[in-house]
């Protein structure tokens, strides 16, 4: 029986010329079939659609795959049975696209990642779920001590409270570490400002949050004008606007008290079974939002061998943004 995404993605293919689809990137199959693959794991669609999955994934993949499945063999056998030309995705690895290649005409597409883009009211309660735990944990620790205790406790929160696993690296980045915005957990001790940016994982579904604990008067002014480049970003989200229009006005604030060369990242991104999806939200960036979409804002202040700032939150794209984050923004950091 052909669901009505598969036919989605049936008129999807037809409209690009593609007779088979052949899909390996997890996230991807796990959005199709509910199955989240650990090993090797192939969906083909032709006239439908067909999971091929590992002996030893068979009774998983039997409990919460949404559409047949079958043990996978042989990736050749399965390539040979395709239909010319054959969809592939940007991810595939190079030696399959190889194998493919010498047996079909190929289509690099995008349908999956497309359909993903938009979320279902599952999948937003999914997300909604993940958001809940994530903001939740994080009250319930001390940020005290060291980088790396604090992160161990938050996780810890995050599974306690029913995560699958925290949605990607926790970033805990204090003092003068905090201006990288990416910079990986140390042992030592907390100190002020504090960037924390955390997620967790909800049923597959990803949240994605930062906040900055800060301690004094100049921390605060930059905190504010990060604040108000993220308020005014959110206010023009509406279906239809550029994703970089968001960025430019988020930088444009940023920029008017002097401090555009320290706004070093996007504005913001796509969120859902994947923590950073598409649309992104940067200068460059063609996307259209739409109806159903959730991203995130999240802007930043960043000044080397000083300090940085950063807010995020998740945002569900309705008539016009609605935040789905609900923690405070104003987070003060007492060290004794």
């Amino acid at each position: 029986m052909i669901t009505m995404e598969i036919e989605s993605i049936l008129d999807s293919m037809q409209k690009e010329g593609i007779e088979s689809l052949i899909i390996f990137k997890p996230a991807n199959i796990t959005y199709l079939s509910g199955f989240p693959p650990s090993s090797m794991s192939v969906i083909v669609i032709k006239d439908d659609a067909l999971l091929y999955t590992s002996k030893m994934e068979m009774e998983d993949a039997s409990n919460s795959s949404n559409i047949p499945l079958t043990e996978f063999k042989s990736l050749i056998d399965i390539i040979k049975d395709l239909k010319g030309p054959v969809g592939i995705e940007k991810t595939l690895p190079v030696s399959i696209y190889k194998k493919i290649c010498n047996l079909h005409d190929t289509k690099i597409n995008e349908i999956i990642e497309s359909k993903r883009m938009l979320k279902s009211p599952d999948e937003i309660k999914y997300i909604q779920n993940a958001i809940d735990i994530a903001e939740e944990s994080l009250l319930n620790i001390e940020i005290c001590g060291r980088e790396n205790q604090v992160a161990a406790d938050l996780e810890y929160r995050l599974k306690s409270l029913g995560s699958i696993r925290p949605a990607f690296e926790t970033i805990i980045a204090s003092g003068k570490r905090s201006s990288m915005p990416h910079a990986t957990i140390s042992s030592e001790n907390i100190l002020s400002p504090v960037v924390i940016d955390w997620g967790a994982v909800y049923n597959g579904y990803c949240s994605d949050i930062t906040r900055t604990f800060i301690e004094n008067e100049e921390q605060s002014e930059i905190f504010n004008i990060v604040l108000e480049a993220q308020q005014e970003a959110i206010k023009v989200i509406k279906p239809g606007i550029k994703a970089s229009y968001v960025d430019k006005v988020a930088r444009g604030v940023i920029g008017e008290y002097g401090y555009e060369e320290n706004f070093i990242h996007s504005t913001g991104h796509g969120m859902g079974i994947e923590v950073h999806e598409n649309p992104t939200l940067s200068v460059n960036s063609n996307f259209k939002l739409e109806k159903g979409m959730v991203i995130t804002i999240e802007p930043g202040i960043y000044i080397k061998d000083k300090f940085g700032i950063r807010i995020e939150d998740d945002i569900l794209i309705k008539n016009k943004a609605k935040a789905l984050t609900k923690l405070k923004k104003d987070l003060s950091l007492n060290i004794n």
